[in-house]
């Protein structure tokens, strides 16, 4: 199953067109949009991605993935969710195991909905449990919700309901599932379609959500009694915390501006109101964002040096930002649309999107790639 070959990344004369052609025609995780918007005309200048001319060595470790979704790892595999409501695990030699999710409501994998957020247990050698977020469907309407699962021979068993009722649709359901330094757990909600509900916080749409591991909300929450920690999003999809503990997250923009954000407890960060670099009173900008382009980020996390990592959908690229300078550059490409990214023991693995119905496929999609001896930039 491995079929290792030395990636030469081009350089950045012949990417520069590429960039150029992926315009403001909205976000990659939209199905209606497909008009730039015009109203913000300023662009962060250090949003626009450099070309890495560094050579990594690319191994193929699970092909013809369904359409995956979060990679997990314990021991010697890997556990990655497929939109689809199965968990693939995913051995040593790339064999792929299909193990089913037991849950007391239907797994419903419509548009951008389905299986997605997963996440082991701190303690998931002896607990064997894990917490998954997932689309299901009631009264005709779609909704989404976050459970505590227990592994059992080939198959996860629904033990509790954390939260449901998270508000759904065909588009923008979020989705990214965290365990905190807190230990708390962090999930990602998009506005689903309903773009003033990010402003209320008295639902859980354009979200982030915080919560003990039983689904009970913190005493420290933003919030009174409120799972809300942060609200005034369109649609995040990654999250993870640098050295310092500090929670950022990527997140996908309104014809174009996709944005990275430094997370803080209890701010609005803007959406619908404000994008790019617009500004108004208790609202949060970006740290840095698109300006035009489109990357339509998903997966992303921090290395030992405090690099973040994101990968692009749309963008179909995997992208590293030197939070310190807050300069972005492209490290990896050519594999088409990137959904996740994990590190494991010096090692990068991302998974491909292309069989979504936006990707362009070929035979061995989508696959769960390694990539090795990348180049730690601590200077």
């Amino acid at each position: 199953m491995e079929d290792v070959v030395l990636f030469k990344y081009l350089s950045i004369y012949y990417l520069l067109p590429i960039f150029l052609i992926i315009t403001a025609c909205g976000s990659e995780e939209e199905m209606k949009e497909n008009e730039s918007n015009t109203s913000d005309q300023q662009t962060n200048d250090s949003s626009q991605p450099e070309t890495s001319p560094e050579s990594f060595s690319v191994e193929t470790v699970a092909t013809e993935l369904n359409v995956p979704w979060a990679i997990q790892s314990h021991d010697d595999h890997f556990y990655v969710t497929e939109r689809n409501g199965t968990i693939a695990r995913i051995d040593e030699n790339g064999t792929v195991h299909r193990q089913n999710v037991e849950s007391t409501e239907e797994i419903v994998s419509n548009g951008e909905g389905g299986l997605l957020g997963f996440i082991l247990d701190p303690n998931f050698s002896e607990s064997q449990k894990a917490y998954l977020y997932h689309s299901y469907q009631q009264n005709n309407s779609i909704l989404n919700r976050i459970i505590a699962v227990t592994k059992q021979g080939e198959s996860w068993i629904e033990e509790k309901i954390l939260l449901d009722n998270i508000p759904g649709s065909q588009i923008h359901n979020g989705g990214r599932l965290k365990i905190g330094p807190d230990g708390f757990l962090y999930a990602t909600t998009g506005d689903a379609n309903m773009e003033d509900k990010s402003q209320q916080t008295d639902n859980f749409a354009g979200s982030i959500l915080r919560m003990t591991l039983d689904g009970s909300v913190p005493d420290d929450n933003p919030i009174d009694n409120s799972y809300v920690y942060s609200y005034g999003h369109r649609n995040p999809q990654g999250l993870d915390w640098n050295e310092d503990n500090q929670l950022y997250s990527s997140e996908h923009g309104s014809s174009a501006h996709d944005e990275i954000n430094h997370i803080q407890p209890g701010e609005n960060y803007g959406w619908p109101v404000i994008t790019g670099d617009e500004e108004q009173n208790d609202m949060e900008t970006p740290l840095l964002h698109s300006g035009s382009d489109t990357w339509a980020p998903s997966g992303s996390t921090f290395d030992s040096n405090n690099n973040f990592y994101v990968t692009g959908l749309r963008g179909t690229q995997l992208m590293r930002i030197d939070m310190e300078e807050e300069t972005m550059e492209v490290v990896f490409s050519g594999e088409g649309r990137l959904r996740d990214v994990f590190i494991r023991d010096d090692d990068m693995y991302v998974i491909t999107n292309n069989r979504d119905g936006r990707g362009n496929p070929d035979e061995n999609d989508d696959q769960l790639l390694k990539l090795s001896h990348f180049e730690n930039h601590s200077e």
